[in-house]
């Protein structure tokens, strides 16, 4: 029996994104998805959406069909 994997490279919020303190946030996503660990990734709000920053993912879960993962937003693409 086999397990659905998507692999992504890129962290898309939605805007469920939950701040855990300072420019550290959990996000969880649907079903099971491998992130590159320790690597900045561009954070955007949707896949076709702007830039909104980039974080380093250095906590990935896996439970219950979802991922959970734990992200330092490193830089803030600002409008201002």
């Amino acid at each position: 029996m086999g397990m659905p994997l998507e692999l992504n490279t890129m962290i898309v919020t939605k805007g469920r994104e939950k701040r855990l303190k300072d420019n550290f946030f959990s996000l969880k996503k649907k079903g099971y998805r491998l992130y590159p660990i320790d690597i900045p990734l561009e954070v955007r709000k949707t896949i076709e959406g702007d830039l909104a920053g980039t974080g380093v993912i250095s906590k990935l879960e896996w439970t219950e069909n979802e991922t959970i993962l734990t992200y330092q937003l490193v830089s803030l693409k600002s409008t201002n």
